[in-house]
């Protein structure tokens, strides 16, 4: 329980963080060409707030319902849908008095100041704790093993993943997600250049291959036993921990991928395992078993591999200014085409969207500060992109219907602009629907 607390305590502090910002954006933008902001919120009031406090000609407050926030300025056709107001002839401090381009900085304000936040984020992270990612390269030298999402992809055991849509991906990190986003990918299999086309049914395997568990390993170059399974096989048939596994019916074997492929060929059947043990060479007869397990655990995937996998790219303060700019946009170009795989029904990613009953699981359950801030950076820009979509009552929606103005030169009407933020209304409430329907259910099946 005290994890749990810790993880939504994280939670809730970045929201805060990141609505307190966005809606500053918007309310030092109206401020600055003198409109008047009549309430600002940190998260939302609907019957109630936890705190409110007028100053000057502003509500300041804290709703109860932390899903967002917003600012009500004056003039301006929003959720709050203020008809009275709207109907009085225009005031010079409103919205709606002020010129197209004014009304476009004020409506951008929040998303600029997001993406400003993720590239100080990382800037400082980089220039604190240098750019940390386990190479590919390193990872898959003796192959890599897959799990049964990925093998029903195209991939198999001991494969090297040599490109993704024509293009090397040096960090682990990413991927997965290139896979997912691919067409094709070109694996090294026994030698040869295997390509392997990447459609809306392996897509939909991988994601639901990857509840719970990684979907592919590094292949230590040794086989060297762990552990024994009670009751198991190896165990039965003599097989000892320290030992090395060299070979399988006479054929050598470099590493577990090479094992287990010989394995899943063997189902069932009995083979003779060739092993190292105090610089002997010995030979034991073992049952494979029909899921092609031989009952052992391997040494070799331990933190002490993994840091070995570790690449450590230092930045000094001015390096590190372009650097993370550049990382802020890497990362908003993969949570624009991560939207795509949204809105491709038969990869059924949409139902992989997580709402804040499941999203507080993403943070360290031990408040892990680097992570805090490195998943603070990311929802920084995903909120961004998400204000930017054109949907009205969506910033993004309120600026293309103002650049549409400064194109054209006509304004929309106010009962065009009702009519549009009803609809934009809708559509914000579907989706939410969609989000917490998808955490009810995962919490349902505790997944």
């Amino acid at each position: 329980m005290k994890e749990i607390l810790i993880q939504v305590a994280q939670l809730i502090l970045c929201l805060s963080i990141l609505v307190t910002l966005h809606e500053l954006g918007h309310y030092w933008a109206a401020k600055y060409f003198k409109t008047r902001v009549e309430k600002f919120m940190l998260f939302f009031d609907p019957g109630f707030a936890i705190f409110k406090k007028k100053i000057g000609e502003t509500v300041y407050g804290i709703g109860w319902l932390p899903l967002g926030g917003y600012v009500k300025i004056a003039g301006m056709i929003d959720e709050s849908m203020d008809k009275e107001q709207l109907k009085q002839p225009p005031k010079p401090w409103e919205f709606r008095s002020k010129p197209a381009w004014q009304r476009l900085i004020i409506m951008l304000g929040g998303v600029f100041v997001n993406f400003i936040l993720a590239w100080l984020i990382y800037t400082v992270m980089l220039v604190v704790n240098g750019d940390n990612y386990i190479s590919i390269d390193k990872m898959q030298e003796n192959g890599l093993e897959f799990s049964e999402a990925m093998k029903h992809a195209g991939f198999q055991d001991g494969d090297k993943i040599l490109t993704v849509d024509g293009k090397h991906q040096p960090r682990a990190d990413w991927m997965v997600v290139d896979i997912l986003l691919a067409e094709q990918v070109i694996v090294e299999r026994d030698g040869k250049e295997v390509a392997i086309n990447i459609n809306d049914g392996g897509v939909k395997a991988i994601l639901n291959g990857a509840k719970g568990q990684g979907l592919y390993m590094p292949s230590p170059k040794e086989i060297i036993v762990d552990s024994l399974i009670p009751n198991g096989n190896a165990l039965a048939a003599g097989v000892k921990i320290s030992d090395k596994i060299i070979g399988v019916n006479n054929s050598s074997v470099e590493n577990f991928g090479e094992l287990k492929r010989v394995l899943d060929v063997h189902k069932g059947d009995s083979i003779v395992l060739d092993i190292l043990r105090d610089n002997q060479k010995l030979e034991v007869l073992v049952l494979v078993s029909d899921s092609a397990s031989l009952g052992f655990a391997r040494k070799g995937l331990d933190q002490e591999f993994f840091q070995g996998l570790q690449v450590t790219n230092e930045y000094g303060v001015l390096a590190a200014i372009p650097a993370g700019l550049s990382k802020t946009f890497t990362n908003l170009a993969y949570q624009i085409k991560q939207f795509k795989l949204l809105i491709r029904p038969k990869t059924e990613a949409y139902k992989q969207i997580s709402g804040p009953l499941r999203l507080f699981k993403v943070f360290d359950p031990g408040w892990d500060w680097t992570r805090f801030w490195n998943f603070t950076a990311m929802f920084s820009i995903w909120l961004a992109f998400l204000n930017l979509l054109p949907i009205p009552a969506l910033d993004g929606g309120h600026a293309l219907f103002t650049i549409i103005e400064m194109i054209t030169g006509r304004k929309m009407s106010e009962k065009t602009m009702e009519i549009a933020q009803i609809t934009g209304f809708v559509i914000l409430m579907s989706l939410m629907a969609l989000v917490f329907g998808n955490d009810i259910i995962h919490l349902i099946k505790g997944t």
